[in-house]
Order: C-alpha cells, then structure tokens, then sequence
C-alpha cells in the first residue's frame, strides 16, 4: 500500500480550509467586500499560503462556485420522481441553512460582479436532476413526450429564479413553499396520472396532514 505524502495531506487540507473560509466570508460580505486578507484569516493561513493554492480572488470565488454541490450530502433514498421532488426540498432547505452551500450559489448567480461567465454549477446540477429523471421514465412515471434532459434543463433555470425571488423577497424564509407551488404547476406537465396519484408535494421531512 502506497504511503500517503504527508506535505501533500497538508496542502489538501490548507486548500480545504480556504474554500470554506472563503465561502464563509463570500456569503457574510459578497465579492467585492470580501479580501484576501479576511479569507486567510477566516482560514487561519498567512496571506503567502493562499496565493500558493489560488493566484487571485477571482479563482476562490470560481472553486467556492464549483464546490456548492460538495457543501451538501444529498440523501441517496427513493426513486424516480419523488426523489426529485425531495432533492429539490433537501437543496431548499440547505440554502436556508448552509452558509457554504449558499455562497456558492451567490456566486453562480452574481457571476457578472466576479467577470467570469461559468455556466459549469448549473450544468452539474442538470445532469444530477437528469439521472433522477431517467430513473423515473425506467419507472413509468413520465409522459411519452417528455425530453429528460431538456427538462433538467428547464428545472434548474425554474429552480433558480424561484430561490433567488425567495431570497430577494423574504431571504428565502418561504423558500420551500415556493418550491411546492413550483411542482404543484410542473408535474402535471411531466408526470402520468397513476405518478400524480401517489407522488406528495412536500418535504419528506415535514409534519403529517392532520
């Protein structure tokens, strides 16, 4: 068995360490307000040892942008369309909660402010909701002439606008309800009728109907 570099451990764990912290201080300040002063101290590491990982602000905020999908552990339960939908109330809920899986999403959105044009996080995303949605159609749950690609597509660009009203709108306090109102008016347009019958547009981790 191959012995671990230990010089090499140390500088995965120091990368480690700035993402976050830059991340952190992204969300607390935005783009321009954050320095790379205040994310070396966040991270606890001299200014010298984040230039050696990063050459400039501009590639901290494209890793932290890349990296929102490794900020959450998305549950691996369920099948097909209601794995969707309690994907979609899993992410909601983290970007209410995960300061680090939001920044990330900040930054993918206000990616004019940064200079950069990525459309490599949404991408990520479209390809995760198209293996859910292939499942899916292996289950019988969609109609004939839905594309699943195409629609991953159009999910992702739904998604994005909904979370970022609910975020100029009530700071994403009512994001999860917008979310529900979403799929109330987006499955009957991809679902068939015995998926509709049993499928349920709401959390799974929410309190039972009385």
């Amino acid at each position: 068995m191959a012995t671990r570099d230990p010089k090499q451990e140390r500088a995965i764990r120091t990368r480690d360490l700035i993402v976050r912290a830059a991340a952190e201080v992204f969300e607390e300040s935005g783009y321009h307000a954050a320095s790379v002063a205040k994310i070396s101290a966040k991270a606890g590491v001299t200014q010298g040892a984040l230039y050696f990982h990063f050459k400039t602000k501009q590639a901290i905020a494209q890793e932290v942008m890349h990296a929102q999908s490794s900020f959450v552990q998305i549950p691996d339960e369920g099948r097909g369309l209601q794995r969707l939908l309690d994907v979609n109330f899993y992410l909601a809920r983290e970007l209410q909660r995960n300061v680090l899986f939001r920044a990330g999403v900040r930054l993918a959105v206000e990616q004019g402010e940064i200079g950069i044009q990525d459309a490599s996080a949404y991408q990520g995303w479209a390809d995760q909701f198209h293996e859910i949605l292939v499942e899916a159609r292996e289950e019988g749950e969609l109609l004939a002439d839905v594309d699943e690609r195409e629609f991953a597509q159009v999910l992702v660009g739904a998604y994005s606008g909904t979370q970022l009203y609910s975020k100029v709108a009530t700071g994403s306090v009512d994001l999860i309800e917008r979310i529900a109102s979403l799929w109330r008016y987006l499955l009957p347009g991809i679902a068939t009728a015995e998926a509709l019958a049993r499928l349920s547009v709401r959390p799974n981790w929410a309190e039972p109907r009385g």
